[in-house]
Parts: structure tokens; C-alpha cells; sequence
């Protein structure tokens, strides 16, 4: 029983390869695949996450059920998702390259249909994420952009746009401000007879 839980039958280098290997593949199909698969999972793109896992699973692990071959390919992948990681963050090419660029879906309250067609998007999920942002409507918003992770990132228009506490704490500054002049002139006034 021990045996088969510590013996790894593949070699360990091969089981680090094929593990890269997989991550790369995966890495390249969402890639390719694009943004609108991050966007939000509908329930077909969660079937496929479901299945792909069971898909490629065989490719890492290859003829080992073994707990050591288990940990091995657990830790290669955290280990080089956190080296992609870190390499992303310090090179802006390799992050233009490997996630891609932020996509314009709404412009001046319209959405642009070219953007939609080629991200498989509908409006409808454009019009629940611009509600969740706390816009009414497409027509509130300036511009909405996707961005490589998959997050719709919208600016409302200026007459949409809440009051933040600053704006509230700059109206009352403005009024007591107010106040006070009134205060100075009424004092400084002769009494009327």
C-alpha cells in the first residue's frame, strides 16, 4: 500500500514536462479563445472548464495514480503559474502578447457592434454588467471597455455619475461658505427704517 502511494511510475522529469506542457496548452486555448470566455461563465463555458479538466488530466498524470505523482503535478503548476505570473507583471509585451488588449464595446452610449461580433457577446450581457456598475442604461455610459481578465469596465457619462461624500462635503463647504458672506453683508448693512 505505501509502495503505490509514494512510487511514481513516470519519470519525474517527464511528469514536470508534461505538466508545463498542458499549462502552455491551456494557457494558448484561452488565449485564442479570447476574452468573452472570462468574461462571464455562462453555463456552456462551465461545462467546458468541467470537461477540460477531466480532458487533460490523463496528460499530466500519464500511467500514475500515485500521491507523490499527484504532488508533483500540483506543485509544477503552482510554481510556474506564479513564474507567468511574476513574468507578466514586469514585462508589458509579454502581458500584450499573453492576455491580450482591452476591447471598446460601448462608445458614447452605443454599443460597437464589430467589438461584439468578434468577442461573442450580446447586448443583453453588456446591459446587465453596465446595471451592475450602477448605470441605468448603455446610453449612461462614455465608454466600456473588456478587458483582457474578462471584467467589462465602464465610465459613465458625466450627468450619470453618483455624488461621491467628497462632492457632498465640497456642496456644504460651498453653503456654509455662502452662509457666511450673507451673515458678513446682512451685519454690515444700515437698518432699514
Amino acid at each position: 500500500m505505501w509502495h503505490d502511494l509514494v512510487t511514481v511510475p513516470v519519470p519525474v522529469g517527464e511528469k514536470i514536462l508534461r505538466t508545463v506542457a498542458v499549462y502552455a496548452l491551456i494557457l494558448l486555448l484561452f488565449r485564442f479563445a479570447g476574452k468573452r470566455g472570462l468574461a462571464g461563465l455562462n453555463t456552456f463555458d462551465m461545462v467546458v472548464v468541467f470537461l477540460l479538466s477531466n480532458v487533460v488530466q490523463n496528460a499530466i498524470i500519464g500511467n500514475d495514480n500515485s500521491l507523490s505523482g499527484g504532488a508533483i503535478g500540483a506543485v509544477t503548476l503552482v510554481v510556474v503559474n506564479a513564474a507567468v505570473t511574476r513574468w507578466l507583471a514586469h514585462d508589458p509585451r509579454a502581458a500584450r502578447l499573453l492576455e491580450g488588449t482591452p476591447t471598446t464595446v460601448v462608445r458614447d452610449g452605443e454599443l460597437v457592434p464589430e467589438a461584439m461580433r468578434g468577442l461573442a457577446l450580446r447586448a443583453s450581457e453588456i446591459e446587465h454588467a453596465v446595471r451592475v456598475q450602477n448605470g441605468d442604461d448603455v446610453s449612461d455610459v462614455a465608454v466600456g471597455r473588456l478587458e483582457p481578465d474578462g471584467q467589462l469596465v465602464i465610465t459613465l457619462k458625466p450627468a450619470e455619475r453618483g455624488a461621491t461624500q467628497g462632492d457632498v462635503e465640497e456642496l456644504h463647504r460651498r453653503l456654509d461658505a455662502i452662509e457666511r458672506l450673507l451673515t458678513t453683508l446682512a451685519a454690515d448693512r444700515p437698518p432699514s427704517r
